[in-house]
């Protein structure tokens, strides 16, 4: 199991590069590609036409780190429901997929589309999805690279109080992926999303089980807010996780998505805060381990 870490994180300005760097010197294993940028701003890097070469250039540079691409993230939001910026928004998640495969990442995490309110559309994502995810099957396969979709959350009519969306439970994320029926889509369990929802994590990761679950977003929360901060920072259990996990013979690795626990520090911390990260990474994969005899 390897331990991942993001390249964006909330509060700094750093480049791609400058984020693996610290990544590797702290000790982790791998990055995942953070390429939201590509739907927000037309000068990142990878919008440029030489975009396959940049890439190329970042993998030989993290290759001489000695550390590896194992996950990436698509831009998103994934759909608006106008035609032509949800055009847009496909061909830059293509491209991120392209990207990522390049970087050397088995798997992309491509959010659902939930620009419908999910309460008074559920049927109807569910159809929407079915169709994105199967168009995405034959990149997939020609970049050698698995998409897994996520579960999500939306705020309850703009009270600020988060709800279910795309995914939110067990069944229906299950339902989801057997529903487009491919080796190639896979699941990425969002732990923070699942603890919003006011539901059993644990029991969620066992009726995913390791077949469809292949990928993790690890941060914490006060089940109230999307905090995206370090475990042990907040209220999840996850000692309890870790087991659940163990328990179900996970396969995959272990991301974090705890952007927010670097809010507020200068850069001159950053390698400090990366480190611990790192160590707390290694204690969670320790107890994950623990728990698969």
């Amino acid at each position: 199991m390897l331990l991942s870490n993001l390249t964006q994180w909330v509060g700094s300005s750093l480049s791609a590069k400058e984020a693996i760097t610290i990544n590797a010197e702290a000790g982790f294993d791998a990055y995942d590609m953070s390429l939201f940028q590509l739907t927000r701003d037309e000068n990142y890097e990878f919008n440029a036409p030489d975009y396959v070469e940049r890439a190329k250039e970042l993998r030989r540079y993290a290759d001489s780190l000695g550390i590896k691409c194992n996950q990436s993230h698509a831009p998103y939001p994934s759909s608006t429901g106008k035609e032509e910026e949800d055009k847009v928004i496909f061909e830059k998640i293509v491209r991120a997929m392209e990207i990522a495969s390049i970087l050397g990442a088995k798997i992309i995490v491509v959010h659902p589309k939930q620009h419908l309110c999910y309460p008074e559309h559920p049927e109807e994502l569910f159809e929407l999805n079915v169709e994105f995810y199967k168009s995405l099957v034959p990149y997939c396969e020609k970049f050698g690279i698995k998409v897994a979709t996520e579960n999500m959350w939306q705020w309850n009519n703009g009270n600020k109080v988060p709800s279910d969306s795309t995914c939110s439970r067990a069944w229906e994320f299950n339902k989801y992926i057997d529903a487009v029926d491919s080796e190639w889509i896979v699941g990425c369990l969002d732990i923070g999303h699942v603890s919003l929802m006011n539901t059993d994590i644990c029991r969620f990761i066992r009726e995913m089980g390791n077949r469809r679950l292949q990928a993790l977003h690890v941060h914490d929360t006060d089940f109230k807010a999307d905090k995206h901060t370090l475990p042990f920072m907040e209220k999840i259990d996850y000692i309890a996780i870790c087991k659940a996990l163990g328990e179900i013979d996970y396969q995959g690795d272990l991301t974090f998505e705890a952007d927010n626990f670097y809010r507020g520090k200068p850069a001159e911390l950053y390698p400090a805060t990366t480190k611990y990260m790192c160590e707390v990474g290694r204690y969670l994969i320790a107890q994950i381990e623990k728990a698969r005899s």
